[in-house]
């Protein structure tokens, strides 16, 4: 190299470091894509997108071909730069040419390209992969080489080699969801959290309780069945006969109060125009109860435990506005479940869900054992609670504002912090 013009080396090094920086680049840009954008955009018909998808699926053969190439730069690169700092400064420059190069390497040939590559993964892997698609044809020989070798390494430490399915769990998606606010509307995002905790619900949480189920009981007098007819919130109600557990089945209140003018409407007939009732295990999932809701074209399901005994009702509305949030219409004469008071406490009624006050004022009551507000108070003082009675939970203070019988009709919550 005595003969070659000292600026035709400087040349070749620098053409050698640009090299090396196309290969540093492009193994942090093929390895940070999103393959799930990139798969989106393959199937839109992306060359790029599908040629990138293709390396990807041999990772072991797209890193041999990088990194053989990304050595024979770095490599051929040291040597030169040994050459040529012996020509210009003799013996010292061996010394120091070395040292120098670590410092041009580093920063233009790997800090400096994979940062880039890093943040803007796609705008580097697009071209790339035509390079490294080509380059894996002609390396391939040695290629192959390189990759027996590894993977029979890798094989004898018990490492499969085989790429790995990239499926997302529940939680990897609640974090991708969350991650991307900036792209997709706020009331869609918490759409989507929400169908991902659906899994986690169970009809119980979202049911409507024995104690507040609307039902009509045929036992009654017959003037009082009819009035319940005319002024029904509803327009399916159950069905039973002295005691909730004997249920018959589902009545079509509107239905059956335009005949109730006709002499011919009796018990008998109204017993003949109800629908057997779907029975609903208290555990079921709220997914699942949507399909079977679906499958058996159901407005509403009863709710029972494992001994048969009915716990309430849950309709395909409840379960919607698990995904949507609340639209049903609010039943006249009912006060809303949360009232916020003007000492940042907030009046509850007994029968209200845990999980609503936690998702509605960002609070994190236990919701572990017990479902609502009346649970929760009687678990924590094991016995029936009078007016007036008030304890601190955690954060949190609590107070029982009015009883009802043997349960928990309105309390006073608020948040110490």
């Amino acid at each position: 190299m005595n003969d070659v013009p000292i600026g035709i080396l400087f040349l070749a090094l620098l053409l050698l470091i640009l090299l090396s920086a196309f290969f540093s680049s492009s193994e942090t840009a093929m390895m940070a894509v999103n393959r799930y954008r990139i798969r989106t955009l393959a199937d839109q018909g992306n060359r790029s997108a599908k040629l990138v998808m293709t390396l990807l699926e041999t990772p072991d053969k797209l890193l041999g071909t990088i990194l053989f190439g990304n050595n024979v730069a770095n490599i051929a690169a040291s040597t030169l730069a040994t050459v040529v700092g012996l020509r210009l400064f003799g013996d010292v420059g061996l010394a120091y040419a070395p040292i120098l190069l670590v410092f041009v390497v580093l920063v233009f040939a790997e800090v400096a390209p994979k940062t880039l590559a890093a943040v803007n993964p796609e705008r580097i892997a697009y071209p790339a992969a035509w390079v490294l698609a080509f380059l894996q044809i002609v390396l391939s020989p040695f290629v192959w080489l390189v990759k027996i070798f590894a993977n029979g390494l890798l094989n004898l430490v018990g490492v499969s080699v085989q790429a790995q399915n990239q499926a997302l769990s529940s939680e990897e998606l609640r974090a991708a969801v969350n991650e991307s606010s900036e792209k997709i509307d706020l009331s869609h995002q918490e759409m989507l959290l929400r169908i991902l905790e659906m899994e986690k619900v169970t009809v119980e949480d979202v049911m409507i309780p024995r104690a507040d189920m609307e039902a009509i009981d045929l036992e009654d007098d017959w003037d009082e069945i009819v009035e319940q007819l005319a002024t029904s919130h509803h327009t399916r109600v159950p069905v039973f006969s002295g005691s909730m557990d004997n249920m018959l089945g589902i009545a079509h209140i509107r239905k059956m109060f335009y005949l109730t003018h006709m002499a011919d409407f009796n018990r008998e007939t109204m017993l003949s125009m109800i629908r057997e009732p779907y029975f609903i295990p208290e555990n079921t999932s709220v997914t699942h109860a949507l399909t079977n809701l679906q499958e058996q074209r159901r407005r509403f399901g009863i709710v029972v435990d494992e001994y048969g005994d009915i716990k309430g009702l849950v309709t395909l509305e409840m379960i919607l506005e698990e995904v949507v949030g609340d639209f049903t219409t609010i039943v006249p004469g009912m006060d809303d479940d949360i009232t916020a008071e003007t000492d940042g406490s907030y009046l509850v009624r007994g029968n209200t869900y845990l999980r609503d006050i936690n998702r509605q004022l960002g609070w994190e009551l236990p919701t572990d054992n017990v479902k609502t507000v009346n649970g929760l108070i009687t678990e924590q003082l094991e016995h029936i609670p009078v007016a007036s009675t008030c304890f601190k939970l955690g954060d949190y203070t609590v107070e029982i504002v009015q009883t009802r019988d043997t349960s928990v009709h309105v309390a006073r919550l608020k948040r110490l912090s």
